[in-house]
């Protein structure tokens, strides 16, 4: 079964490009589905199983991590789910969590140069404005982690900002916590990953805000929230095979499609292959098949 929406009966959720929220008070029911977007564009086929991987990774690093955050319960009924709610399509795919007061902050840790911090170091030899040693090649690793900040985007691209304009939009204590909270979070998942063959190249977290504590919200190093390598196949100098959407990606880059027309149907084969990547993400990680 592949699950592009779900449907809680009275209820109108805010939906994402993954994820389907819905509000019951002081509690928010997240619902990963199993849609897949790429290029800024939500594909109309999705990947089987893709929102169960991604609410089991982020339920592990929740219980592994030493760090607040908003998870309640892998229930849905402990939502509060209406009368004829089919609590079955929502099962292994929901978290109940705490409401928060979101801060509009993408909180992005780099252990590797690769994506928009490549295309960046080779125009100016900065990642974010940082300034990198000269002669890296892409998919070298950092001489350390460093915090990339990035606004918050509904829908579209996340825009990269400095470390100041961060300040500036949301206090300069706060920033510094910020910072110092998602390296200390990255370097313990990129410790642990590592262990077990896994490369975190990057990742981006959110986090939120209760009664003036910092909690860590949303997903939490997921293949769709970080690069993802194998270690076995690390090879500097050029893109990496990574434990997520790249076959999509691929696929549609040398499909032809214009990217500002609705996408093409995937091919059978190409979401096959992404599911089996996002399946063995999970087995590398916690040595537990899926």
């Amino acid at each position: 079964m592949i699950l592009l929406s779900s449907h809680i009966p009275g209820l109108e959720p805010r939906r994402g490009k993954v994820r389907d929220v819905y509000e019951f008070g002081d509690r928010l029911l997240f619902v990963a589905t199993d849609r897949i977007s790429a290029f800024d564009w939500i594909l109309p086929a999705g990947i089987p199983r893709k929102g169960e991987v991604l609410t089991r990774m982020s339920r592990f690093w929740f219980d592994r991590l030493d760090v607040p955050n908003h998870f309640l319960s892998a229930d849905p009924r402990d939502a509060g789910l209406p009368d004829g709610t089919d609590v079955a399509a929502l099962e292994g795919r929901s978290m109940v969590v705490r409401r928060s007061d979101v801060i509009p902050i993408e909180c992005v840790a780099r252990g590797w140069l690769a994506g928009s911090g490549w295309k960046e170091y080779q125009q100016h030899g900065t990642v974010c404005g940082i300034p990198l040693p000269s002669g890296l090649r892409e998919s070298d690793q950092l001489p350390e982690p460093i915090f990339t900040p990035a606004t918050k985007a509904e829908s579209g691209h996340d825009e990269n900002i400095s470390f100041d304009e961060m300040a500036d939009q949301i206090g300069s204590l706060l920033a510094e916590q910020l910072r110092e909270l998602t390296l200390q979070i990255y370097c313990s998942g990129r410790d642990y990953a590592a262990e077990r063959g896994i490369i975190i190249a990057d990742t981006k977290f959110e986090f939120g805000l209760i009664d003036g504590q910092i909690i860590l919200i949303d997903e939490v190093m997921t293949p769709d929230s970080s690069r993802f390598w194998p270690a076995d196949l690390w090879e500097p100098g050029h893109g990496q095979p990574s434990f997520d959407k790249q076959f999509v990606r691929d696929w549609l880059e040398q499909s032809g499609w214009d990217k500002n027309s609705s996408p093409p149907e995937l091919p059978e084969d190409i979401i096959q292959r992404t599911a089996e990547r996002y399946f063995e993400a999970w087995e590398r990680l916690t040595g537990t098949p899926f």
